[in-house]
């Protein structure tokens, strides 16, 4: 079996400065407790590593001590969940990434102009979520053409602004932007594409590899949103593909017919995670 690997594939750099944040937080504070607002990141490998050093990961602000330290994850967290920190007198230590912050501050902006924002993404996920908190009476998540055909129906004004989740697929963005158009409405857009670089990047390198390919292997979290849109294009590229989240569930694959298969991860997985994977394609390779 040939393999091939994805360039660029792996931590993005959203994720690296979010890890960076971390661990230089324990260093500084060692012995005292961290918390830690939701996953860091979506990776149960980081996540796992954190917890033996001492991060204690919460889903509600209330069950933190008052006053002690959190952080916050890249995904980012809505002004709601900042207000809650700071009535316990927390310390926080932000590890949002710039490139969602960046949403967060378009959506502010255009919420201060009294402007409709639709917001492109995956309902209920962390990042979603905390940049819907910004303007929750001005802004609707756009998933579907069905959320589409729902909003032009309750939405009277013909000016929209658009915005996305920084981890959508250029598809999905692109088809919902069409259907808005083709509802009707006078689409509004932020200077520079809320999709950021890494996504783009690792998703285009991923619709050339499912060219050269039987099938692509993505390892990453299955709540991981970047990780999920990578099986997405290789499927929309006439690749077979499949996520697995540890380098073990490669034996639970049937590869044998696969003469060229595809590597890539997403951007929450470690490097050395997938230098395992490729570990065990070797040996497995040797023993059949």
């Amino acid at each position: 079996m040939d393999i091939l690997v994805a360039e660029p594939h792996g931590m993005c750099s959203g994720v690296a400065r979010a890890l960076e944040i971390a661990q230089r937080t324990l260093t500084e504070y060692p012995g005292e407790p961290l918390w830690c607002f939701h996953e860091l990141v979506h990776n149960e490998h980081i996540v796992s590593d954190l917890q033996a050093r001492g991060v204690h990961f919460v889903d509600a602000i209330e069950v933190i001590p008052e006053g002690a330290r959190v952080l916050f994850s890249a995904h980012g967290v809505s002004p709601e969940v900042h207000q809650a920190a700071a009535a316990r007198h927390l310390e926080i230590v932000d590890a949002t990434c710039p490139f969602v912050a960046k949403v967060h501050a378009e959506a502010r902006r255009f919420a201060a102009e009294a402007l409709p924002i639709a917001l492109i993404g995956h309902k209920g996920h962390d990042e979603v979520v905390g940049i819907l908190g910004e303007a929750p009476t001005q802004m609707t998540v756009i998933e579907t053409q069905a959320d589409v055909e729902q909003l032009r129906q309750t939405l009277s004004a013909s000016a929209l602004v658009v915005l996305s989740q920084t981890t959508v697929s250029e598809a999905m963005y692109e088809a919902r932007v069409a259907e808005l158009k083709a509802a009707g409405f006078e689409v509004i857009f932020p200077k520079a594409l809320d999709i950021c670089y890494a996504t783009r990047e690792r998703q285009q390198a991923v619709r050339e590899l499912a060219q050269q390919v039987d099938c692509v292997l993505v390892l990453g979290s299955r709540n991981s949103s970047n990780s999920k849109r990578l099986v997405e294009v290789a499927k929309s590229a006439g690749c077979d593909a499949a996520l697995i989240a540890t380098p073990e569930e490669l034996e639970t694959l049937d590869l044998r017919t696969v003469k060229r298969l595809g590597l890539t991860s997403g951007a929450s997985t470690p490097e050395s995670l997938l230098d395992q994977l490729r570990s065990r394609l070797s040996a497995r390779a040797s023993q059949e």
